[in-house]
């Protein structure tokens, strides 16, 4: 199989520069680092890609069994990484992509030599301990609408999940995203996304890592980004002035230029 075709993979910048990979997360495509690319690539090689069922990927190539699984979407990062042949891959996910580069990054280590985490949460469920934002009757409210009619819960959801009411074109931005994925698929990526449970993963990764949260994020409180950073062993925590889980859309400039300070000094 051609995995590049498959994924949908897209390489910009300079040949022979530090790597880095942009990893979208539910809902997304590789489109919604449109923003931070341009910058970026003028110093790093970027690879894009879409998860197999999302963006321009081979869709034919989808599963629910492997998919159902955030190791299987693990799978398509580290198949890529082969295809390129790449190394030192500097890996920013958005959202529950973080959790997938935690995966990856521990099933091949060979091919990574850091982390970046956007918005990441390794549990969106509450429990004694622990606050991940959501009850279990919450998430099973969400997946319940989301499965019952998905464009419905785009278009509501979306402009929440980005929340920046002032600026609705970033709300229809990501509800188009959302809208352009098939709705069965959406439903397996989503229940794989929400009932996920990535903590114990956290206290494995070995490499240098980033963690961006925002200031406000409904998706992501800011206790689940100190819980990501108190849980990776010498991980570095910055919040951006930024509110909404998308900070690459809505505060595109500070998010770049966090990634690219952090990646600097590792140099």
């Amino acid at each position: 199989m051609d995995i590049l075709r498959r994924n949908n993979v897209k390489v910009s910048g300079s040949p022979g520069s530090p790597v880095v990979m942009l990893a979208h997360g539910f809902g997304c495509d590789q489109n919604m680092w449109g923003l931070v690319t341009p910058a970026l690539a003028e110093e790093f090689q970027v690879v894009l890609f879409d998860y197999v069922g999302s963006g321009g990927s081979d869709a034919s190539a989808w599963s629910a069994e492997r998919y159902g699984s955030l190791d299987g979407y693990a799978r398509d990062v580290v198949e890529v990484c082969e295809a390129l042949d790449l190394r030192d891959v500097a890996f920013v996910g958005h959202s529950v992509s973080a959790m997938i580069g935690v995966r990856a990054a521990a099933t091949a280590p060979q091919w990574f030599s850091s982390l970046v985490m956007v918005g990441p949460s390794p549990c969106y469920i509450d429990d004694d301990t622990y606050r991940g934002g959501f009850s279990a009757e919450d998430i099973d409210e969400l997946l319940e609408s989301l499965e019952s009619n998905y464009l419905g819960w785009s278009a509501t959801m979306a402009p929440v999940i980005m929340a920046n009411p002032e600026r609705p074109e970033l709300g229809e931005e990501l509800t188009n995203s959302f809208c352009a994925t098939d709705p069965a698929i959406a439903r397996v990526f989503a229940r794989t996304t929400f009932l996920s449970d990535s903590r114990e993963d956290l206290k494995s990764v070995s490499v240098p890592t980033l963690v961006l949260e925002c200031a406000q994020d409904v998706i992501a409180p800011r206790e689940v980004g100190s819980y990501v950073h108190a849980s990776v062993p010498g991980s570095r925590l910055i919040t951006l002035d930024a509110t909404g889980h998308c900070p690459q859309l809505s505060a595109p400039e500070a998010t770049t230029s966090a990634i690219r300070a952090f990646l600097r000094e590792l140099r």
